[in-house]
Parts: structure tokens; sequence; C-alpha cells
């Protein structure tokens, strides 16, 4: 004889397991990045590209801004005039890459948050890194911007940079 149990949690019950797994210790880093308003005669989204660069170790993609509404995917072509990304980790990323994209942004403040694990978003273990946005626009410039920040043992940083064209400010947090 097979005896059935059933489970019945309750309020306090799922919230003390929703605690426990919650990812309130996850890592967490806050990108802003100011997209300038540019006055030029043909004025197009730029295409985007944020990665982290830690000394001896790969380089992460983060997060791509691309044209995604073009039929057949055929923004993509267009990922390589992004040409510091393109050869530090770009020709080597499946394209699309899986799981950091995004479309272009319109001119203004892009607030982007990130959790360690999940997309391309890397757990951060205490030590310097940089942060580095490489902006492409057709008609236009291109532009990076390097943000070198320390993580400390808690797991938390700040750091800053700003572009002169295409890019404005650029500003990080990680917090836990």
């Amino acid at each position: 004889m097979q005896s059935k149990q059933k489970f019945i949690l309750t309020g306090v019950t799922f919230g003390a397991a929703g605690m426990m797994a919650s990812p309130a210790l996850a890592q967490t880093m806050d990108v802003t990045i100011t997209i300038p308003r540019l006055t030029v005669a043909e004025y197009h989204k730029p295409y985007v590209a944020l990665w982290i660069e830690q000394a001896g170790k790969p380089a992460r993609t983060i997060n791509v801004w691309y044209d995604t509404g073009k039929k057949n995917n055929a923004g993509i072509k267009w990922l390589r005039d992004m040409r510091q990304w393109w050869r530090t980790v770009g020709r080597t990323t499946p394209t699309p890459p899986n799981g950091v994209t995004g479309a272009t942004r319109a001119p203004g403040a892009a607030k982007i948050s990130f959790t360690s694990g999940k997309g391309g978003m890397p757990v951060l273990t205490a030590g310097a890194y940089t942060l580095v946005v490489e902006a492409a626009r057709e008609g236009g410039g291109r532009e990076v911007v390097k943000v070198p920040f320390t993580v400390s043992a808690a797991g938390t940083a700040k750091g800053s940079g700003k572009g002169s064209f295409e890019l404005g400010a650029v500003s990080l947090t990680v917090r836990r």
C-alpha cells in the first residue's frame, strides 16, 4: 500500500523558502550609458557593445545593442563595425550573441541592470576590471569608453567614464 502525502505551502512557508533561495546575495551591476543627441543631417541610433575585461582572463560580452528589427536578422552584418569589440570577442561570439542582445537605444540615458550568472554577466570576484563600452553609428563615428573599477572583498564597486561624441557619461555600480 502506497501512501500519498500532500504538501501545502502556506504564505509563511513559501516566504521562508523564497528568502533562502532569493537572489538577495546575487551580485548586480547597474550601468547607465548616455547616448547624446547629435545634430546631424541623417541620424541613426548607434550599435553599442559592452564587455568586461580582466587581466589574464578572456573578455566577456555582457550586452550588444543592434538593429534587431531588420528582415532575416540582417542587422548582425554591421556588428563588425564595432571594431574593438569585434576584434576582442565579437568574431568568436555566436551571431547573434545569445542572451545578451537588445535593440538599439534612442538618445538619452539608458539604465541597464545585470545579475551575475545570467546572460553574459559573470560573477565578479575581488579584483580590478574594466567595463568597455563601444558605439558605432551608420553615417557617424565610433567611440570607445573604458571604465576601470575594482571590486572589493564585499563584492561592491563604482566607476565612471565619459565619451566625447558618440557616447556621453558611462557609470556603473556593482552591489550585492
